[in-house]
């Protein structure tokens, strides 16, 4: 992978794990320590799976 490429692909991550943990703080009644730390984990694994999918798919 080209230094290029690696910027994309971090840059699509990050896009979606803002987007994705942001849902979750919507979404959550009470703010607590534990919940951001879930939160973070979950949405970085969901963000990992977006931009998988969406490579599979494109074949880039």
């Amino acid at each position: 992978m080209d230094r290029r490429t690696t910027l994309v692909a971090t840059a699509e991550f990050l896009a979606w794990w803002a987007a994705l943990a942001m849902l979750w703080l919507i979404l959550i009644s009470a703010v607590d320590t534990l919940e951001l730390a879930v939160g973070a984990g979950v949405a970085a694994v969901a963000a990992l799976a977006a931009v998988a999918a969406r490579r599979a798919v494109t074949g880039r």
